[in-house]
């Protein structure tokens, strides 16, 4: 699969995936990523330099996080912010099933640059969809854990957020240094199964 077709389907997933926040925050009485001009599907909007960089050089990166004022959301911080950072995997879920599409009627097939590319938008999109649900901060299923944990535990897992970016260097080394399985074992597993289901293979 060519690194072409790897970089412009990552950066399409990234841009869905913080749209989607945008939006959903829009929708539940947010405006300040609409006033920030992230209320668009234009990548320029969403993709963040240094991210952008690696997505060429080393076929993975990152976007710009969605800014979000949690005081803002009408249906409350907690549940508000569960239900915007939920928005960013389940729109690329979304376009992981679209992309699959062809697959499943047999319209596309073979090693064509249609079919690389339409494996690269659903291999990443799923990828997106289920890193960004592991409970760590800054990832989205930080937030959703602590919209549906009870007051009780969600309390001391949000003083963890200053942590997670180290937490999360520390998981992703250990599993590529030490072999933890942490990753490796679980959610790479998934990730693969997730693929071959949409695709049918």
């Amino acid at each position: 699969m060519s690194l072409a077709a790897f970089a412009v389907a990552l950066i399409i997933g990234i841009t869905v995936h913080e749209f989607s926040h945008a939006w959903s925050a829009t929708q539940l009485g947010d405006n300040t990523a609409r006033d920030q001009g992230r209320l668009t599907l234009n990548p320029v909007s969403h993709l963040d330099p240094i991210g952008t960089i690696l997505i060429f050089v080393a076929g993975f990166g990152w976007g710009k996080p969605t800014p979000v004022t949690p005081a803002f959301l009408r249906i409350g911080e907690r549940p508000g912010m569960a239900i915007v950072a939920l928005a960013g995997p389940i729109s690329n879920m979304i376009v992981a099933t679209l992309a699959a599409l062809p697959f499943r009627l047999g319209t596309v097939s073979g090693g064509g640059i249609d079919a690389q590319f339409l494996q690269a938008l659903v291999l990443w999109n799923v990828v997106l969809a289920l890193f960004n649900l592991l409970p760590i901060a800054p990832l989205d299923g930080f937030k959703v854990a602590l919209g549906i944990l009870p007051r009780v535990i969600a309390a001391p897992f949000a003083r963890t957020e200053r942590f997670g970016m180290i937490i999360l260097l520390v998981i992703v080394l250990a599993d590529s240094v030490l072999n933890t399985g942490i990753l490796s074992r679980i959610l790479f597993p998934a990730i693969t199964a997730l693929v071959k289901l949409l695709l049918g293979v």
